[in-house]
């Protein structure tokens, strides 16, 4: 369910903002354009939003400076919860993850991430795309951005332009974590009930819009 990278995040909370901020060579890739894609999740959701992975509160912040908007955040690391109430004290940030987390007494309008989907196995995607259909009203949408790849093949291929340009840790992150393709997304969403789209942002990230179909 993704916990078992909790302490990596905890060491990581204190450097976070400034490796997606590029300052990190490695990943400076992965987080080309952070700003674009945090909006751009923004830009496709309103109403009542469950954002999953807050981390240290970025995409938050963007979702409460929309007007009628109304955001619960669910992030495993202690430490990341605590970057992120020193951002947005007002915030509601809650301890969970995306299989097990407080689950909301309405229906939502939009389940959000960005750059954590990636923390589950392609078996507790579906499992948690299921949850979210149940969770949002019928026209309601999940946007994720996150690191995705065309197939497996291309992502191969990254693996292996990481390691010759010497990025170890990058090449090491895309083997160890669960990192999917665009075709097994998909199919996911749709078992799950839901139309699918997506927008690649960067070489690595991809924007999926999941919307509810009526049933």
């Amino acid at each position: 369910m993704g916990r078992e990278f909790v302490d990596l995040f905890n060491r990581w909370a204190d450097t976070y903002d400034a490796t997606v901020s590029g300052m990190d060579e490695e990943y400076k890739e992965v987080f080309e354009g952070y700003g674009q894609i945090l909006q751009e999740v923004t830009e496709r959701v309103n109403g009542r939003i469950l954002e999953f992975g807050t981390g240290t509160g970025n995409l938050t912040k963007f979702l409460l400076a929309k007007p009628n908007t109304e955001v619960t955040g669910v992030e495993p690391s202690d430490k990341m919860r605590e970057e992120a109430k020193k951002k947005l004290p007002d915030a509601t940030i809650l301890p969970g993850d995306f299989l097990q987390f407080p689950v909301p007494n309405e229906p939502v309008d939009a389940v959000v991430s960005t750059y954590a989907f990636h923390h589950l196995t392609d078996e507790e995607k579906l499992k948690a795309a299921k949850i979210y259909y149940e969770l949002l009203k019928t026209g309601g949408k999940v946007v994720f951005a996150d690191t995705m790849f065309m197939n497996e093949a291309y992502k191969e291929e990254v693996i292996l332009q990481a390691k010759s340009n010497q990025f170890y840790n990058l090449a090491e992150d895309l083997q160890t974590e669960y990192y999917t393709t665009l075709p097994a997304m998909s199919s996911i969403f749709e078992e799950a009930g839901f139309e699918v789209k997506f927008d690649s942002m960067n070489k690595y990230v991809w924007i999926l819009e999941a919307t509810k179909r009526e049933t």
